[in-house]
């Protein structure tokens, strides 16, 4: 993969962060993160060179990303990393003095953005299964009519199909790329390719974002989710997918949230 260096600058220099787990984090609000999706959509960013590229860390992430150096560097080359796990914001509010506002869960941050940013805002969705991706899509038409669905893709692609949807976002310009390929493809993908979105104007990874919008999964009570306990929620409606990752996981980052945040 090619090293990308000192894109978006200006606008890196403007985020102010907060280390949690060793991993600089956006100390911005859920309602922040929009406004700045919506600043670069307007075009008021400083020298926005290529699309603002913005993902979002958790536990799981946090543990790789100080096991890995090819994560650390996917992560590292992100214009702005939200803080998507209640107990990365709690402890970050115990132990700094300037700690993340709230959490920034990609599910949230889609629905705030589908209602705040101005009408006729247009999105393109890609990733996760053909028959999900459908799903997702609908559902958005629903729920959000004042938002302009571009278009959507699968994320099972081949070359040829990569190319068709690098012309597809050419043609639509779409205002963000939604994409859901799970950690690490999804970074992987924007990196590799960062110079072929440059018809889009804001890139958000979305991990399982489109599984939520399709009905596939439900999401934990909201008391679960202040609780810090959605992790819980999920393995228990998928144990034989995610307990033996959090087992290993969960301690790991709260080791790296207790050692190396401030």
């Amino acid at each position: 993969m090619r090293k990308i260096t000192m894109r978006n600058q200006k606008i890196r220099d403007l985020v102010p962060v907060c280390k949690l787990g060793g991993m600089a984090n956006a100390r911005l609000s859920l309602r922040e993160t929009v406004q700045l999706m919506d600043d670069a959509i307007a075009g008021r960013l400083p020298e926005l060179e290529q699309p603002l590229f913005m993902t979002s860390s958790n536990g799981q992430v946090l543990s790789m990303y100080a096991r890995s150096s090819k994560i650390r560097r996917l992560f590292d080359q992100a214009d702005v990393i939200s803080a998507d796990g209640q107990p990365m914001v709690t402890i970050s509010h115990l132990l700094t003095s300037k700690p993340v506002p709230d959490r920034t869960s990609t599910t949230d941050l889609f629905d705030d953005a589908s209602l705040l940013l101005p009408e006729g805002t247009s999105y393109y969705l890609f990733g996760t299964t053909p028959d999900e991706i459908e799903r997702a899509a609908a559902t958005v038409r629903h729920r959000f009519p004042r938002i302009k669905l571009a278009g959507y893709s699968h994320g099972y692609l081949d070359a040829a199909g990569e190319e068709a949807l690098f012309e597809d976002l050419d043609r639509l310009r779409p205002d963000i790329l939604w994409i859901g390929l799970g950690v690490p493809r999804e970074q992987e993908f924007v990196l590799r390719n960062i110079d072929r979105l440059k018809s889009v104007k804001v890139v958000k990874t979305s991990g399982g974002l489109f599984n939520f919008l399709s009905g596939s999964r439900s999401r934990a009570p909201v008391w679960m989710q202040k609780a810090g306990l959605e992790w819980l929620y999920r393995t228990v409606l998928e144990p034989r997918r995610l307990a033996m990752r959090y087992l290993i996981t969960n301690p790991h980052s709260l080791y790296l949230l207790l050692t190396r945040t401030g």
